[in-house]
């Protein structure tokens, strides 16, 4: 288990093994009971519409509805939160997943974008499809990446928690197909697993942080529990050369980026080329 020193979180040899065997590694206790409840009551200001976001920024993952009241959707979704609260750049929660990065993938790493996501309890729909990151993005010549999952909530089997298959990461990226009719009007991508696919359930605790790369695949069930939300909050680390080669080509990871731009994504040429 590693260890916090100040606002860096040192990781053991064990823990990058598994990073680079399995595709990702659990870190428990990250951050403190204190640090987590600090970031709390602006997550839920979010979460009730009270910061304002634009357009597909705020998202439901599910049904890809945007605009409206976001207490009612399935998979609540905010891409690029510090853009719209500033306030949490160079939080403690930065400074700890940026050391985690630069840990587990090399010196040079720098934030390439932040994300929320929650599902709220009784809500069985919040099901994440099966993806894998580097078919949401355009193709770099360094792939490397380092996406930070930190609980806000327990997360648990009942409440959606993560789902992996580990060692995917060594695959090429899958064929991936909007979840709707086409990308502008669901944003989401999903794959299939093949029949002789076994996911592991990853139920970690408020505070701890999974670390994945951006090929293992990974999902989550729905939130069936009574009163448990599962609130998570996401720093992703690419190579600073990665990062300018994605904005020279107007790739953002907001959600309103240019359609031509989010047409050309990995996972869609992968399904291009496949029906080629």
């Amino acid at each position: 288990m590693g260890t916090r020193i100040g606002n860096r979180y040192l990781v053991t040899d064990e823990e990058r093994s598994r990073f680079e065997t399995d595709g990702f590694v659990h870190l428990p206790g990250v951050l403190t009971e204190e640090e987590v409840a600090e970031i709390e009551p602006v997550y839920d200001a979010f979460m009730r519409g009270e910061i304002d976001v634009t357009g597909r920024d705020l998202y439901d993952m599910v049904t890809g509805e945007f605009g409206t009241d976001p207490t009612h959707y399935a998979i609540f979704n905010v891409m690029l939160p510090r853009k719209y609260y500033p306030e949490w750049q160079g939080s403690v929660y930065e400074q700890c997943s940026h050391s985690i990065a630069e840990q587990l993938c090399g010196e040079g790493m720098t934030l390439d974008f932040d994300q929320l996501l929650a599902k709220q309890p009784g809500r069985g729909d919040a099901v994440f499809a099966w993806h894998q990151d580097q078919a949401y993005w355009i193709n770099t010549e360094d792939r490397r990446t380092a996406t930070c999952w930190l609980a806000v909530d327990d997360s648990t089997p009942d409440n959606g928690c993560m789902q992996f298959l580990l060692g995917s990461h060594r695959e090429p990226v899958r064929p991936h197909r909007p979840a709707g009719a086409s990308r502008e009007e669901q944003h989401t991508l999903v794959t299939d697993l093949r029949p002789d696919e076994h996911p592991v359930l990853v139920p970690i605790n408020r505070g701890d942080i999974t670390v994945h790369n951006e090929g293992v695949l990974h999902g989550s069930g729905g939130n069936t529990s009574a009163g448990n939300r599962r609130r998570a909050y996401i720093n992703a680390y690419r190579s600073e050369e990665t990062v300018r080669a994605e904005r020279a080509l107007g790739f953002t990871h907001s959600h309103n980026d240019d359609q031509e731009v989010l047409s050309q994504v990995d996972g869609l040429l992968a399904a291009d080329e496949a029906t080629d």
